[in-house]
């Protein structure tokens, strides 16, 4: 008996075809035009974008005119590129207008539907971002669609690392600008670190179009972008250290695969902390539980994790004695990022490379936050139904399945389950051989580079040729896609298969006529196109009456996504294909979220050696498996999401702070503002409300007016005076200080008096951010804690939090004030030198900033700090010592070396 939402299903339709179906009338109507719109000439094509910009700047609604808009687009990209636009690409592109994502397979051209909502959105003069995972493919997008806004009178431009700022400046400025998310996340923290409007590279957040949105939006979140400086080197700590990991034993510690944690056990602290006194790494009167002993807590755990968690090979390989992390997503080398937290060093110590300092953090955002800046947000890719839930209620986008061209013909088989991981390769085996025999191209999906290259193995004893893409085989990545759909090809991948590449039956016809010219710069490249295109037919025939790209997963990944974006290979364009999964009991799936009843059912059914069980309910279980994992990661995110929104806040009133004193041509109100406020704080602290005159302190005001406002006043006389109390004594000071300071804008000049205030401000705020972000983490780091007194974390971050931020305030007005009251007015070469110095201070923190590369595991930090200038040495003050090595002498002065002085380890 059918349920009555089954009912209501096959009477109404589902949700998402009811969606599809109010885009028909949207789409006639751009149908409709055209003939009128192929009329035009070039220039009529232009003519038109310029009156469709004239309407909406009289007012005109966006939404009236996406027929006229995008029935011009689909003409300019056919005259452009020789592309017209299917009738499912406009839908996809009237969802994506509409603030969606549009989930759209692979092989359905994505990249030419982000051009019609792209150009509708553009015509309000505010700039949109097309968003991509990587560079190449900001580049490779720009480049081809720039023939497109061309030819609509638009500009392009593309935003890439390193850029030089002019350019970066001129990219932002175009109508539609591409870029990867890195580096736009990092570029608006950048510009929140500049110290003048016209250094600014964004100019706003109107609409983004995010490409591979699950990848971005989802995959990617949980890793903040971090603009970091270095901090000092612990190389010593992290060496000595990571020598103890080896002598634990199992009892010493606990791992939890489930949520990759991993912790000591009372035993192993008793353990450890005698060989840490042994090795003269804790001190002998010092217990690992001191608050003394933090650091080296810290720096054990993380030793303890980058052996027990991080996986050569897996998580990470080593190139030119370097650490370089792999995405588990992509399968991809992340050259550049690196791990926080010390995490990075302890894999570095482990693996006996050179261990790089640790960062300190100058500006942080994560992608959650910084893709919720947006107006408008949109987003695309092959796979987004089972995050749904996530993409609704974090970014409030909803998903919508666009219908494919033409019908999917790929048939996906039932899993194949088998008890032992030998017992499956060998079944994976004899499976491509058997494919190979008829030339069917396959796609062998493996989930780290161990395993492709064993794999790779196993087919080299089989005697069948094949190629391997992982990590190592990274530069090789555009040639052995382009060669995956040959006849008989067998490639074996990782999950890079996944993202941006296209696998065309028969090969890739582009790239093989490019390499025919290069082998053969004599021929005529007409002849030769044609002659490769003829071969490309017939190869191509051949492969479908194989029966198409054939995609053999030897695992299930934890995210349903991954799984699909594998399948999605096969079958693009409705070409055929098959795709199947062969597993074992082994996998880390099936063991670790429970394959005992499977096992017991395996075991009942009373299977022979190589035997597979193969059933749908097999493959139902499975996805419960994966979507209870896809559940808890939502959950972890969305709490991390709820601490960062804390700081976020906080963020945004620091940046438009700071927007509105680089905007201000005269900040004198602010800044007697602060002077006024600090007064009164000062006159509330020494003579507090509601006291008597013997219980004033005059003295200890004296003395602090003195220190912060640089005055000598007669206070004390001026409390003996009958009749006087906390009002009277608070516009006194304030008059004698407003009077000091007009004094001093006089002889400094107004332009000059206004520039010093306007760097001070800017200086002391970017001062004191950075030490709030640090204080927030290490809050972070131990309000966890809070749980076990039955109080809740976050309440208690979000309070904290409060406090820590509104005593920043209070700080920055006291050392505003403070400066300002202590800079004297000198001769116009001393004024100027003056000014140097505060612009010079500000380049350097500024060129810390220039290069970010992002870094992960919760950490992204961007590593090519410049060296900072040192001015101001003071040997009392560690703060400006900079970052001395381990064997130099202390800069205190000590005599002794600065590893056995003030660099020695706590």
């Amino acid at each position: 008996m059918l349920g009555l939402g089954t009912v209501a299903r096959k009477v109404f339709g589902t949700a998402n075809d009811r969606k599809v179906k109010a885009t028909r009338p949207l789409i006639d109507k751009i149908n409709a035009l055209e003939p009128e719109i192929e009329a035009l000439d070039d220039a009529g094509i232009i003519a038109k974008t310029d009156d469709l910009r004239a309407r909406i700047k009289a007012g005109e609604n966006i939404d009236a005119l996406l027929p006229e808009a995008f029935a011009n687009c689909r003409e300019a990209a056919r005259r452009a590129l020789g592309l017209r636009a299917f009738d499912v690409q406009l839908m996809g592109g009237i969802f994506l207008h509409q603030g969606n994502i549009s989930e759209m397979k692979t092989g359905e051209g994505k990249t030419l539907v982000a051009t019609f909502p792209a150009y509708l959105n553009a015509l309000s003069g505010e700039g949109v971002h097309i968003v991509t995972v990587n560079d190449y493919l900001a580049k490779r997008d720009a480049e081809w669609m720039s023939a497109v806004f061309g030819a609509l009178g638009m500009t392009t431009g593309v935003v890439y690392p390193n850029q030089p700022e002019d350019e970066k400046q001129r990219a932002y400025a175009c109508d539609v600008t591409y870029a990867t998310n890195n580096e736009l996340g990092f570029d608006y923290l950048r510009d929140n670190m500049k110290s003048e409007l016209t250094q600014m590279s964004q100019r706003g957040h109107h609409y983004a179009i995010v490409d591979e949105v699950d990848s971005i939006l989802i995959d990617e979140a949980r890793t903040p972008l971090i603009i970091s400086g270095p901090a000092q080197d612990r190389s010593d700590l992290y060496i000595a250290i990571d020598k103890l990991i080896p002598e634990l034993k199992e009892e010493h510690y606990k791992i939890d695969e489930k949520t990759r944690g991993v912790s000591f056990t009372d035993e192993g602290n008793e353990f450890l902390e005698t060989l840490l006194v042994e090795r003269e790494v804790l001190p002998e009167d010092q217990s690992l539980y001191d608050p003394e002993s933090t650091t080296i807590v810290h720096h054990v755990n993380q030793a303890l994790r980058a052996h027990k968690l991080f996986q050569k090979d897996k998580d990470y390989i080593v190139r030119d004695k370097e650490i370089v992390l792999i995405d588990e997503f992509t399968g991809r080398m992340m050259s550049g990022r690196r791990l926080s937290d010390g995490l990075h060093q302890a894999i570095e110590a482990k693996e006996g490379a050179d261990i790089q300092p640790e960062n300190v953090t100058l500006a942080q955002v994560t992608f959650q936050n910084y893709f919720r800046l947006y107006d408008k947000l949109s987003g695309m890719t092959g796979t987004a139904m089972t995050e749904a839930d996530e993409f609704a209620e974090i970014y409030g986008l909803g998903v919508v399945a666009v219908p494919t061209n033409r019908p999917i013909a790929r048939i996906d088989k039932d899993d194949a389950v088998f008890r032992t991981t030998a017992e499956k390769y060998k079944a994976v085996v004899e499976e491509i051989k058997e494919a190979n025999a008829k030339g069917q191209p396959t796609l062998v999906g493996t989930t780290s580079i161990e395993k492709s290259e064993m794999i790779s193995q196993l087919l080299t004893d089989a005697g069948i040729t094949h190629n391997v893409l992982n990590a190592r085989q990274h530069e090789k990545e555009a040639q052995i896609v382009g060669d995956a759909g040959k006849l008989g090809a067998v490639t074996i991948a990782t999950n890079m298969a996944g993202r941006g590449t296209d696998i065309k039956l028969g090969g890739n016809v582009d790239m093989q006529i490019m390499q025919a010219i290069a082998a053969d710069p004599e021929g005529d490249p007409a002849e030769i196109r044609a002659r490769i295109e003829a071969e490309h037919a017939a190869d191509e025939q051949a492969v479908k009456d194989a029966g198409g790209l054939f995609v053999l997963a030897t695992e299930r990944h934890e995210s349903r996504r991954i799984d699909n974006q594998l399948r999605g290979r096969s079958g693009r364009q409705g070409d055929p294909g098959q795709s199947s999964f062969f597993l074992s009991l082994d996998d880390d799936l099936m063991r670790i979220f429970g394959s005992e009843r499977l096992e017991k059912v395996l075991s009942g059914l009373g299977m022979k050696e190589d035997e597979a069980i193969i059933h749908p309910w097999v493959n139902k279980s499975l996805e419960r498996a994966q979507a209870k994992v896809e559940g808890r990661n939502f959950d972890i995110r969305k709490q991390l999401l709820k601490f960062d929104d804390v700081m976020n806040e906080q963020r945004k009133v620091i940046f438009k702070q700071r927007l509105d004193i680089m905007r201000a041509d005269d900040l004198s109100d602010i800044v007697k503002d602060m002077r006024g406020e600090v007064i009164d704080d000062l006159v509330d602290q020494y003579m507090p409300p509601k006291t008597y005159a013997d219980q004033w302190d005059m003295e200890g005001m004296h003395a602090a007016i003195l220190e912060q406002l640089n005055m000598d006043l007669p206070v004390q006389a001026w409390a003996d005076e009958e009749g006087v109390d906390d009002e009277d004594i608070s516009e006194r000071i304030e008059k004698h200080a407003n009077e000091m300071m007009a004094k001093k804008a006089v002889a400094f000049g107004a332009n000059n008096m206004r520039m010093i205030e306007k760097q001070l401000l800017l200086q002391t705020i970017d001062a004191k951010w950075r030490e709030h972000l640090l204080t927030l983490e290490h809050l972070r780091s131990v309000v966890g804690f809070r749980g076990y007194a039955q109080r809740d974390p976050l309440n208690e971050y979000k309070n904290e939090a409060f406090s820590l931020f509104e005593s920043m305030l209070d700080s920055l007005r006291q050392d505003v004030t403070q400066k300002l009251s202590q800079v004297q007015p000198v001769s116009e070469a001393d004024q100027q030198a003056l000014l140097q110095k505060m612009m010079k201070e500000r380049a350097a923190l500024e060129a810390q900033t220039s290069a970010g590369t992002p870094q992960e595991d919760g950490r992204d930090t961007a590593t090519r700090p410049a060296e900072a200038a040192r001015e101001g040495f003071d040997e009392n003050d560690p703060a400006t010592w900079g970052n001395p090595s381990r064997n130099t002498a202390c800069p205190c002065g000590s005599g002794e070396k600065f590893k056995h002085c003030h660099g020695r380890i706590a």
